[in-house]
Protein backbone atom coordinates (compact mmCIF):
# COMPACT_ATOMS: atom_id res chain seq x y z
CA UNK A 1 0.00 0.00 0.00
CA UNK A 2 2.92 2.36 0.64
CA UNK A 3 3.51 2.70 -3.09
CA UNK A 4 0.02 4.22 -3.41
CA UNK A 5 0.66 6.96 -0.84
CA UNK A 6 1.41 10.46 -2.09
CA UNK A 7 2.71 11.86 1.20
CA UNK A 8 6.12 10.97 2.60
CA UNK A 9 6.79 13.85 5.04
CA UNK A 10 5.07 14.27 8.39
CA UNK A 11 3.15 17.48 8.97
CA UNK A 12 5.12 18.16 12.15
CA UNK A 13 8.48 18.03 10.35
CA UNK A 14 7.17 20.13 7.48
CA UNK A 15 5.92 22.87 9.80
CA UNK A 16 9.13 22.77 11.87
CA UNK A 17 11.29 23.47 8.80
CA UNK A 18 8.94 26.04 7.26
CA UNK A 19 10.17 29.63 7.15
CA UNK A 20 6.67 31.08 6.86
CA UNK A 21 4.73 32.45 9.85
CA UNK A 22 2.44 29.79 11.33
CA UNK A 23 -0.90 31.01 12.67
CA UNK A 24 -3.38 28.84 14.54
CA UNK A 25 -7.06 29.08 13.71
CA UNK A 26 -9.09 28.31 16.85
CA UNK A 27 -8.85 28.06 20.60
CA UNK A 28 -9.50 25.42 23.24
CA UNK A 29 -8.09 22.04 24.20
CA UNK A 30 -7.52 20.91 20.62
CA UNK A 31 -5.51 24.02 19.75
CA UNK A 32 -3.45 23.74 22.90
CA UNK A 33 -2.65 20.08 22.23
CA UNK A 34 -1.50 20.92 18.70
CA UNK A 35 0.55 23.93 19.84
CA UNK A 36 2.25 21.81 22.52
CA UNK A 37 3.10 19.15 19.94
CA UNK A 38 4.49 21.78 17.57
CA UNK A 39 6.70 23.09 20.38
CA UNK A 40 8.03 19.57 20.97
CA UNK A 41 9.24 19.68 17.35
CA UNK A 42 10.88 23.06 17.94
CA UNK A 43 8.16 24.89 16.05
CA UNK A 44 6.81 28.16 17.45
CA UNK A 45 3.58 29.75 16.25
CA UNK A 46 3.32 33.43 15.33
CA UNK A 47 -0.32 34.28 16.11
CA UNK A 48 -3.79 32.94 16.84
CA UNK A 49 -7.03 33.92 15.15
CA UNK A 50 -10.68 32.94 15.51
CA UNK A 51 -13.89 33.37 13.57
CA UNK A 52 -15.02 36.99 13.75
CA UNK A 53 -17.95 36.24 16.09
CA UNK A 54 -15.54 34.78 18.68
CA UNK A 55 -13.07 37.67 18.75
CA UNK A 56 -13.75 39.83 21.79
CA UNK A 57 -10.43 41.52 22.58
CA UNK A 58 -9.18 38.55 24.60
CA UNK A 59 -6.09 36.33 24.72
CA UNK A 60 -5.30 32.63 24.43
CA UNK A 61 -2.01 31.13 25.62
CA UNK A 62 -0.53 34.61 25.81
CA UNK A 63 -1.53 35.58 22.26
CA UNK A 64 -4.09 38.26 21.52
CA UNK A 65 -6.84 36.53 19.53
CA UNK A 66 -7.13 38.21 16.13
CA UNK A 67 -9.53 38.14 13.20
CA UNK A 68 -8.54 36.50 9.92
CA UNK A 69 -8.57 39.88 8.16
CA UNK A 70 -6.11 41.20 10.73
CA UNK A 71 -3.80 38.24 10.12
CA UNK A 72 -3.92 38.96 6.37
CA UNK A 73 -3.01 42.59 7.03
CA UNK A 74 -0.08 41.58 9.26
CA UNK A 75 1.42 38.87 7.03
CA UNK A 76 1.67 38.59 3.25
CA UNK A 77 2.30 34.86 3.21
CA UNK A 78 1.56 32.44 6.04
CA UNK A 79 0.46 28.93 6.97
CA UNK A 80 -2.81 28.23 8.81
CA UNK A 81 -2.96 25.40 11.35
CA UNK A 82 -6.48 24.38 12.33
CA UNK A 83 -6.98 23.95 16.08
CA UNK A 84 -10.55 22.67 16.31
CA UNK A 85 -12.91 20.07 14.84
CA UNK A 86 -16.04 20.83 12.85
CA UNK A 87 -18.73 19.31 10.65
CA UNK A 88 -20.77 22.53 10.25
CA UNK A 89 -21.26 23.30 6.56
CA UNK A 90 -20.67 27.05 6.85
CA UNK A 91 -17.43 26.53 8.81
CA UNK A 92 -16.21 23.90 6.34
CA UNK A 93 -16.84 26.38 3.54
CA UNK A 94 -14.91 29.05 5.45
CA UNK A 95 -11.95 26.66 5.85
CA UNK A 96 -12.11 25.84 2.13
CA UNK A 97 -12.12 29.56 1.30
CA UNK A 98 -9.09 30.23 3.54
CA UNK A 99 -7.30 27.23 2.03
CA UNK A 100 -7.63 28.80 -1.43
CA UNK A 101 -5.79 31.87 -0.13
CA UNK A 102 -3.29 30.33 2.29
CA UNK A 103 -2.55 26.63 2.90
CA UNK A 104 -4.56 25.13 5.76
CA UNK A 105 -3.26 22.14 7.71
CA UNK A 106 -5.15 20.16 10.36
CA UNK A 107 -2.52 18.15 12.28
CA UNK A 108 -3.89 14.79 13.36
CA UNK A 109 -3.76 14.00 17.08
CA UNK A 110 -5.56 10.90 18.39
CA UNK A 111 -8.78 11.30 20.38
CA UNK A 112 -7.79 8.34 22.57
CA UNK A 113 -4.50 6.58 23.19
CA UNK A 114 -1.08 8.06 22.52
CA UNK A 115 1.48 8.60 19.81
CA UNK A 116 1.27 10.41 16.50
CA UNK A 117 0.21 9.10 13.11
CA UNK A 118 3.37 9.46 11.03
CA UNK A 119 4.91 7.94 7.92
CA UNK A 120 7.10 5.85 10.25
CA UNK A 121 3.95 4.58 11.99
CA UNK A 122 2.55 3.50 8.61
CA UNK A 123 5.81 1.74 7.72
CA UNK A 124 5.92 -0.06 11.07
CA UNK A 125 2.40 -1.40 10.47
CA UNK A 126 2.61 -1.76 6.71
CA UNK A 127 1.44 -5.39 6.63
CA UNK A 128 -1.66 -4.55 8.67
CA UNK A 129 -2.54 -1.55 6.50
CA UNK A 130 -1.96 -3.71 3.41
CA UNK A 131 -4.25 -6.41 4.78
CA UNK A 132 -7.10 -3.96 5.32
CA UNK A 133 -6.57 -2.15 2.00
CA UNK A 134 -6.68 -5.45 0.11
CA UNK A 135 -9.83 -6.56 1.94
CA UNK A 136 -11.86 -3.41 1.30
CA UNK A 137 -14.98 -4.17 -0.71
CA UNK A 138 -14.85 -1.51 -3.43
CA UNK A 139 -12.52 0.96 -5.14
CA UNK A 140 -14.14 3.94 -3.44
CA UNK A 141 -13.27 2.45 -0.03
CA UNK A 142 -9.65 2.04 -1.15
CA UNK A 143 -9.51 5.61 -2.50
CA UNK A 144 -10.92 7.10 0.70
CA UNK A 145 -8.70 4.90 2.86
CA UNK A 146 -5.63 6.26 1.07
CA UNK A 147 -6.95 9.83 1.31
CA UNK A 148 -7.34 9.51 5.08
CA UNK A 149 -3.87 8.01 5.54
CA UNK A 150 -2.35 10.72 3.33
CA UNK A 151 -4.19 13.32 5.38
CA UNK A 152 -3.06 11.91 8.71
CA UNK A 153 0.55 12.02 7.55
CA UNK A 154 0.47 15.45 5.90
CA UNK A 155 -2.35 17.34 7.63
CA UNK A 156 -3.49 18.70 4.24
CA UNK A 157 -7.22 19.43 4.37
CA UNK A 158 -7.56 18.89 0.60
CA UNK A 159 -7.54 15.14 1.24
CA UNK A 160 -10.51 15.51 3.57
CA UNK A 161 -12.56 17.62 1.19
CA UNK A 162 -11.77 15.04 -1.49
CA UNK A 163 -13.06 12.19 0.69
CA UNK A 164 -16.41 13.57 1.91
CA UNK A 165 -19.42 11.36 1.23
CA UNK A 166 -23.19 11.62 1.59
CA UNK A 167 -24.42 9.81 4.72
CA UNK A 168 -27.79 9.03 3.15
CA UNK A 169 -25.92 7.25 0.39
CA UNK A 170 -24.33 4.99 3.00
CA UNK A 171 -27.70 4.10 4.50
CA UNK A 172 -29.19 3.51 1.06
CA UNK A 173 -26.38 1.83 -0.86
CA UNK A 174 -24.26 0.04 1.75
CA UNK A 175 -26.25 -0.58 4.95
CA UNK A 176 -29.54 -0.66 3.04
CA UNK A 177 -31.69 0.07 6.06
CA UNK A 178 -35.11 -1.55 6.03
CA UNK A 179 -38.25 -0.81 8.01
CA UNK A 180 -37.87 -3.79 10.36
CA UNK A 181 -34.36 -3.20 11.74
CA UNK A 182 -33.38 -4.20 15.26
CA UNK A 183 -30.60 -1.71 15.98
CA UNK A 184 -28.08 -1.47 18.80
CA UNK A 185 -26.63 2.04 19.15
CA UNK A 186 -23.47 2.00 21.27
CA UNK A 187 -22.47 5.51 22.24
CA UNK A 188 -25.92 6.90 21.55
CA UNK A 189 -25.01 10.39 22.86
CA UNK A 190 -28.25 12.44 22.73
CA UNK A 191 -29.93 10.29 20.09
CA UNK A 192 -28.43 12.08 17.07
CA UNK A 193 -27.64 8.89 15.16
CA UNK A 194 -31.00 7.38 16.09
CA UNK A 195 -32.56 10.42 14.42
CA UNK A 196 -30.44 9.76 11.33
CA UNK A 197 -31.61 6.13 11.22
CA UNK A 198 -35.27 6.90 11.72
CA UNK A 199 -35.31 9.89 9.36
CA UNK A 200 -33.86 7.74 6.61
CA UNK A 201 -36.32 4.90 7.32
CA UNK A 202 -39.27 7.32 7.61
CA UNK A 203 -39.71 6.43 11.28
CA UNK A 204 -40.04 2.69 10.67
CA UNK A 205 -38.01 0.16 12.66
CA UNK A 206 -38.69 -2.85 14.89
CA UNK A 207 -36.64 -1.99 17.99
CA UNK A 208 -33.72 0.19 19.02
CA UNK A 209 -31.41 -0.53 21.96
CA UNK A 210 -29.31 2.49 22.97
CA UNK A 211 -26.35 2.61 25.37
CA UNK A 212 -24.89 5.89 26.64
CA UNK A 213 -22.45 5.98 29.60
CA UNK A 214 -22.49 9.73 30.32
CA UNK A 215 -25.28 10.68 32.75
CA UNK A 216 -26.00 14.08 31.17
CA UNK A 217 -25.99 12.68 27.66
CA UNK A 218 -28.27 9.87 28.84
CA UNK A 219 -30.84 12.37 30.11
CA UNK A 220 -30.76 14.14 26.73
CA UNK A 221 -31.15 10.76 25.01
CA UNK A 222 -34.26 9.97 27.07
CA UNK A 223 -35.71 13.41 26.43
CA UNK A 224 -35.08 13.27 22.68
CA UNK A 225 -36.59 9.80 22.28
CA UNK A 226 -39.47 10.01 24.77
CA UNK A 227 -42.09 10.13 22.00
CA UNK A 228 -40.64 7.14 20.16
CA UNK A 229 -41.87 3.59 20.55
CA UNK A 230 -39.86 0.40 20.98
CA UNK A 231 -36.68 2.01 22.32
CA UNK A 232 -34.75 0.56 25.25
CA UNK A 233 -32.11 2.86 26.71
CA UNK A 234 -29.32 1.97 29.12
CA UNK A 235 -27.10 4.35 31.08
CA UNK A 236 -24.15 2.05 30.42
CA UNK A 237 -21.03 1.73 28.32
CA UNK A 238 -20.14 -1.07 25.90
CA UNK A 239 -17.25 -3.36 26.82
CA UNK A 240 -16.14 -6.99 26.54
CA UNK A 241 -17.69 -8.01 29.88
CA UNK A 242 -19.80 -6.70 32.75
CA UNK A 243 -17.71 -4.34 34.86
CA UNK A 244 -17.49 -0.87 36.39
CA UNK A 245 -14.97 1.51 34.81
CA UNK A 246 -13.97 5.14 35.31
CA UNK A 247 -15.08 7.69 32.71
CA UNK A 248 -14.06 11.32 32.38
CA UNK A 249 -16.38 13.65 34.26
CA UNK A 250 -18.28 16.26 32.22
CA UNK A 251 -16.65 15.18 28.97
CA UNK A 252 -19.86 15.66 27.00
CA UNK A 253 -19.97 13.99 23.62
CA UNK A 254 -16.39 12.76 24.03
CA UNK A 255 -17.01 10.88 27.28
CA UNK A 256 -14.31 8.20 27.49
CA UNK A 257 -12.30 6.02 29.83
CA UNK A 258 -10.00 7.89 32.17
CA UNK A 259 -7.80 7.43 35.23
CA UNK A 260 -9.97 9.97 37.07
CA UNK A 261 -13.68 10.65 36.88
CA UNK A 262 -16.91 8.88 37.70
CA UNK A 263 -17.66 5.13 37.91
CA UNK A 264 -19.85 3.84 35.08
CA UNK A 265 -21.37 0.43 34.56
CA UNK A 266 -20.26 -1.29 31.34
CA UNK A 267 -21.37 -4.51 29.71
CA UNK A 268 -20.84 -6.88 26.85
CA UNK A 269 -23.71 -6.86 24.37
CA UNK A 270 -23.86 -10.65 24.15
CA UNK A 271 -25.12 -10.95 27.72
CA UNK A 272 -27.29 -7.81 27.67
CA UNK A 273 -29.45 -8.23 24.59
CA UNK A 274 -31.20 -11.41 23.53
CA UNK A 275 -32.71 -10.43 20.20
CA UNK A 276 -32.18 -10.99 16.50
CA UNK A 277 -30.07 -7.86 16.08
CA UNK A 278 -29.77 -6.62 12.48
CA UNK A 279 -27.38 -3.69 12.96
CA UNK A 280 -24.82 -2.48 15.52
CA UNK A 281 -23.39 1.03 15.52
CA UNK A 282 -20.27 1.74 17.62
CA UNK A 283 -19.03 5.26 18.37
CA UNK A 284 -17.51 4.77 21.81
CA UNK A 285 -14.39 6.91 22.02
CA UNK A 286 -11.75 4.23 21.51
CA UNK A 287 -13.49 1.27 23.19
CA UNK A 288 -14.68 -0.23 19.89
CA UNK A 289 -12.21 -3.13 19.95
CA UNK A 290 -13.45 -4.26 23.38
CA UNK A 291 -17.07 -3.84 22.33
CA UNK A 292 -16.51 -6.04 19.29
CA UNK A 293 -15.18 -8.73 21.63
CA UNK A 294 -18.28 -8.26 23.76
CA UNK A 295 -20.57 -8.78 20.75
CA UNK A 296 -18.68 -11.76 19.35
CA UNK A 297 -21.52 -14.26 19.70
CA UNK A 298 -24.04 -11.93 18.05
CA UNK A 299 -21.65 -11.13 15.20
CA UNK A 300 -20.95 -14.82 14.60
CA UNK A 301 -24.57 -15.95 14.91
CA UNK A 302 -26.59 -13.12 13.36
CA UNK A 303 -23.98 -11.28 11.25
CA UNK A 304 -25.63 -7.89 11.81
CA UNK A 305 -24.68 -4.89 9.71
CA UNK A 306 -21.84 -3.07 11.44
CA UNK A 307 -21.20 0.67 11.56
CA UNK A 308 -17.92 1.09 13.45
CA UNK A 309 -16.14 4.41 13.98
CA UNK A 310 -12.42 4.25 13.19
CA UNK A 311 -10.96 7.61 14.17
CA UNK A 312 -10.42 7.55 17.93
CA UNK A 313 -7.11 5.66 18.03
CA UNK A 314 -4.29 5.59 15.50
CA UNK A 315 -4.54 1.82 15.25
CA UNK A 316 -8.31 1.80 14.59
CA UNK A 317 -7.67 1.89 10.85
CA UNK A 318 -6.38 -1.69 10.97
CA UNK A 319 -7.24 -3.30 14.32
CA UNK A 320 -11.01 -2.89 13.93
CA UNK A 321 -11.49 -4.46 10.48
CA UNK A 322 -8.99 -7.20 11.35
CA UNK A 323 -10.98 -7.97 14.53
CA UNK A 324 -14.28 -8.02 12.61
CA UNK A 325 -12.94 -10.45 10.01
CA UNK A 326 -11.43 -12.64 12.73
CA UNK A 327 -14.89 -12.99 14.28
CA UNK A 328 -16.78 -13.47 11.03
CA UNK A 329 -14.85 -13.58 7.76
CA UNK A 330 -18.03 -13.36 5.65
CA UNK A 331 -18.19 -9.59 6.01
CA UNK A 332 -17.64 -7.20 3.13
CA UNK A 333 -15.95 -4.09 4.55
CA UNK A 334 -16.53 -0.59 3.22
CA UNK A 335 -14.78 2.59 4.35
CA UNK A 336 -16.26 6.08 4.12
CA UNK A 337 -15.66 9.56 5.57
CA UNK A 338 -18.61 11.84 6.30
CA UNK A 339 -17.96 15.64 6.19
CA UNK A 340 -15.72 16.45 9.15
CA UNK A 341 -12.38 18.14 9.76
CA UNK A 342 -10.08 16.61 11.02
CA UNK A 343 -10.60 12.98 9.95
CA UNK A 344 -13.42 12.29 12.39
CA UNK A 345 -16.43 10.34 11.16
CA UNK A 346 -14.23 7.88 9.28
CA UNK A 347 -16.16 4.66 9.61
CA UNK A 348 -16.11 1.02 8.57
CA UNK A 349 -19.47 -0.28 7.28
CA UNK A 350 -19.72 -4.05 7.16
CA UNK A 351 -22.34 -6.31 5.57
CA UNK A 352 -22.55 -9.99 4.64
CA UNK A 353 -25.04 -9.96 1.77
Amino acid sequence: MLEHLSEKENIWNYLARSKKPIVVYGMGNGAQKIIDTLKSYGCEISDIFASDDFVRDHSFLGFKVMKYAEICEKYDDFIVVLGFATHIDSVLEKIKEINRQHPVFAPDVPVAGGGLFTIDYVKENEEKFDFVYNHLADEESKRVYLDIINFKISGKVDYLFNSFCDKNGIYHDILRLKDNEIIVDLGAYDGDTIKEFTDFANGRYKHIYALEPDAKNYKKLLRNTEDMKNITAYNMGAWNKKDTLIFEKNAGRNSKLSSKGVPVEVTDIDSLINDNITMIKMDIEGAELHALDGAKDIIQKHAPKLYVCAYHRNEDLFTLPMKILSINNNYKIYFRHSPYIPAWECNFYCITD
